[in-house]
């Protein structure tokens, strides 16, 4: 068995699809074929991937398997993607902070200028 960390198992369309289609609840592997329009084969050989992965889980009734998500993976990668979420929060806090900074000083050196500019004109005027 190959592991695969959690962003290879998403990384392939029919993976995110079939996660897209048990987001629906549980199904069976004909009814995400039917939806998916892709052959039998091929959702199964990426169930059992989405299966070593974690990210489904499967409950076997009589002859049928029923396939549904798994919370735990997609809270490590909720949990993961907040970490740099509150890194470019903050980066961008600094940001707007220094461009307001930046605003004001420009905006006051223009209203101190402006009076210089008014006297200028007078003088030209004259």
């Amino acid at each position: 068995m190959v592991h695969m960390d959690a962003f290879e198992t998403l990384a392939d369309q029919t993976r995110r699809q079939i996660v897209e289609t048990l987001r629906g609840g549980e199904q069976q592997v004909n009814d995400i074929v039917n939806v998916l329009d892709i052959h039998q084969s091929g959702v199964s050989r990426h169930l059992r991937l989405l299966l070593e992965a974690g990210f489904v889980r499967v409950r076997p009734e009589g002859q049928h398997r029923f396939y549904s998500l798994r919370p735990e993976p997609f809270r490590e990668l909720e949990a993961w993607l907040a970490s740099y979420q509150k890194l470019w929060d903050a980066r961008l806090t600094r940001f707007g902070e220094a461009l307001e900074k930046r605003q004001t000083m420009t905006a006051a050196k223009k209203s101190k200028g402006a009076p210089h500019a008014a006297q200028k004109e007078k003088k030209d005027d004259e």
